[in-house]
């Protein structure tokens, strides 16, 4: 299985504003110079997310992004649905397909993992990571001592 690159920039996009909120809006040419993201690209990422209702635009001098919801109530599994991806596993996308137009004995292997792995991104939401990540941080300075 391989998230795409847009799955990818959507939730660092999503991380990105999440950590960076302090009440204000976030710009997305904020967003593309820290993440080293192209701005075209996160345009059309914004799009869909703002579509989706995950996160809402201010117009205007100081506008940008916010999280349309508390960071706690988003999970990676909304973020990478909302533009449009689909986190697959078998070879045939689900088809059955996958051998001589029949299931491949390792199909329901792949599917499982599949499962799995959509269970985990629904559970894992961007507070989570955030604090994972600042507690790493954390861990990194003080071992510096």
């Amino acid at each position: 299985m391989k998230l795409t690159t847009k799955s990818r920039y959507a939730v660092t996009a999503m991380l990105d504003i999440a950590y960076h909120n302090k009440g204000n809006p976030v710009s997305l040419r904020e967003i593309a110079e820290r993440q080293a993201i192209s701005l075209s690209y996160l345009e059309q990422l914004f799009s869909r997310l703002k579509k989706s209702g995950l996160v809402d635009s201010v117009k205007g001098p100081g506008g940008g992004y916010k999280l349309s919801k508390d960071a706690d109530d988003i999970v990676i599994a909304e973020v990478i649905q909302a533009v449009d991806e689909k986190l697959e596993t078998t070879a045939c996308n689900g088809k059955s397909n996958c051998h001589n137009n029949k299931q491949c004995l390792s199909h329901n292997l792949w599917e499982d993992l599949g499962l799995e792995i959509r269970n985990f991104l629904s559970d894992v939401t961007l507070q989570q990571v955030i604090a994972k990540n600042n507690s790493k941080v954390k861990e990194i300075k003080l071992s510096e001592y």
